[in-house]
């Protein structure tokens, strides 16, 4: 499974952070970055939360 970020459509909300830290990490703006398009094993859950957080649908999963 694919964690994947669409920068465009990221607007800085830092939203998608808290349910994964392990895997987004965000600038001095708030904007996202993913650490590892791979999720780790035990991180699928942490994922979907991230991807459901973002108000604006910039992270999806892919498998």
């Amino acid at each position: 499974m694919k964690l994947l970020l669409d920068s465009t459509r990221c607007q800085g909300y830092g939203l998608c952070q808290e349910p994964a830290p392990e895997q987004v990490d965000l600038d001095e703006w708030g904007y996202a970055s993913v650490r590892a398009s791979e999720v780790p094993p035990g991180g699928e859950t942490a994922a979907e939360a991230a991807v459901t957080a973002c108000p604006n649908s910039a992270l999806r999963l892919v498998k």
